[in-house]
C-alpha cells in the first residue's frame, strides 16, 4: 500500500489516479480543509494533519511507500517526526515532493524549510527519491477569472522565461519512483521542455482559445499585493524573486522528466491544448 499526501493538490489527485489505475491501494490523505481526499477503486482517503505527526500513524499503517508533500513552503512541518513515525509504521520508501528552488535557493527564507526538509529525508534511513519541480504550467489557472471576464491576462515580468512543468508529469515521475527501480538516492530535477515567458503562454493560451488575448504587465508591487492574499508574504517574496530574476539553472530545461519517463516533457502548448476548457 501506498501513502499519498497532499492527496487533494495538483500533482497528488493525479498521482493517486495514476497508482490506482496501475492497480496500487493507495490511502489518500489530506488535511480535510477544502474538498475531501479522492474516492475512488482501490483509494482509502484519510484526513491528517503532517504539522502533526501523530495524526498520520494510522494512515501509514501497513504502507510501505510514502509520498510526502507539504503545503506552502513546509515550515509548519517537523520533517524528522512524519519520517520517524513513516519508519516506525514499516514503511521502506519515501518520495519528496520539493522545489528547484530548495536547491537553488536554500537559503532563501521561503525555501529553507524545503531543504531542510530534503536533509531530514536523506538522512531518514529510509529509501529515499526527491523530486524538485520548477513552476508549474497550472500556475496559469490564476488567469481564468480576467480571460473568461476581459480576454486580458494580468502578469508581472512579461518577457522573463521559465520551463513550467506539466504536473501530470510530476505525478507519472513520482508513480515511477514509488513503485520501480532504479530511483533511491536520486534527486530530480523536473521542467518543461522549453521555457516560456507569461507573455508567450498568453499567446499560447490565446491559440488554443481561438481569439487572441491581452497581455497587461503588472509591476512587482501590484502583483505581490495580489499574491499575499493566498500565500505567507516569504513564499509571495521568493516566488517572485524566482519569476523576476531567475538563476541560469532556473532558466534552463532539465532532463529528468525524459531520463525518468523516457519520454519528452510535456510543453506548454500541449498542456495549453488539455486543459483549455478552463479557460472559455
Amino acid at each position: 500500500m501506498i501513502v499519498v499526501t497532499g492527496a487533494t493538490g495538483n500533482v497528488g489527485r493525479l498521482l493517486v489516479e495514476s497508482l490506482t489505475e496501475a492497480g496500487h491501494a493507495v490511502t489518500a490523505v489530506s488535511r480535510g480543509v477544502s474538498s475531501p481526499p479522492p474516492s475512488r477503486p482501490g483509494v482509502t482517503p484519510m484526513v491528517a494533519d503532517l504539522a502533526d505527526a501523530g495524526s498520520l500513524a494510522p494512515a501509514l499503517k501497513g504502507a510501505e511507500a510514502l509520498y510526502l508533500l507539504v503545503s506552502g513552503a513546509g515550515a509548519h512541518v517537523d520533517g524528522e517526526a512524519v519520517l520517524r513515525a513513516a519508519a516506525e509504521a514499516g514503511v521502506s520508501r519515501v518520495v519528496l515532493q520539493s522545489s528547484q528552488a530548495a536547491g537553488t535557493r536554500p537559503d532563501a527564507v521561503s525555501h529553507a524549510p524545503l531543504a531542510a526538509l530534503e536533509e531530514a529525508v536523506r538522512s531518514s534511513g529510509l529509501e529515499w527519491t526527491v523530486l524538485r519541480p520548477g513552476g508549474f504550467t497550472t500556475n496559469t489557472f490564476a488567469w481564468v477569472p480576467t480571460i473568461r471576464s476581459q480576454r486580458k491576462v494580468f502578469s508581472p515580468f512579461g518577457d522573463v522565461a521559465l520551463p513550467a512543468v506539466d504536473p501530470l508529469d510530476i505525478a507519472e515521475a513520482a508513480a515511477a519512483a514509488l513503485t520501480g527501480g532504479g530511483h533511491a538516492g536520486q534527486t530530480y530535477v523536473l521542467s518543461g521542455p522549453e521555457a516560456t515567458s507569461p507573455r508567450q503562454r498568453a499567446e499560447i493560451l490565446g491559440a488554443a482559445l481561438g481569439e487572441p488575448l491581452e497581455f497587461v504587465e503588472l509591476g512587482r508591487a501590484q502583483a505581490r499585493e495580489q499574491m499575499v492574499r493566498q500565500m505567507p508574504e516569504p513564499v509571495a517574496d521568493g516566488t517572485l524573486d524566482i519569476l523576476g530574476q531567475p538563476l541560469p539553472e532556473e532558466r534552463r530545461s532539465s532532463p529528468d522528466v525524459e531520463k525518468v519517463l523516457g519520454r519528452p516533457a510535456t510543453s506548454f502548448a500541449s498542456w495549453a491544448s488539455r486543459s483549455v476548457d478552463a479557460f472559455r
